[in-house]
């Protein structure tokens, strides 16, 4: 999608899951599968998570940087398919 106003294009995806993970880990996991094996310099990229309960996470790709996080196994399972198999 073009925003006019700053000029830019907007990659605008909605997807939706039942799941019992916290939001941010979501967040985190689906930003992280989807940045895998991608070039995206000059890009940046964000994951907007709403969920039913009022509960709002921002996530950007500055948040994966810790190099001791793994994807927790119930938020993986949330995925699609396609960017399950994506992650390490």
């Amino acid at each position: 999608m073009h925003e006019p106003f700053s000029g830019v294009w907007i990659c605008k995806d909605l997807g939706q899951t039942t799941t019992r993970a916290d939001p941010a880990e979501l967040g985190r996991t689906v930003l992280a599968a989807y940045l895998a094996g991608r070039d995206s310099r000059g890009e940046t990229f964000r994951v907007d998570v709403r969920t039913d309960h009022e509960v709002h996470a921002v996530i950007t790709a500055d948040q994966l940087t810790d190099p001791g996080w793994e994807a927790d196994p119930a938020v993986r399972r949330a995925l699609p398919a396609y960017l399950r198999s994506a992650l390490p």
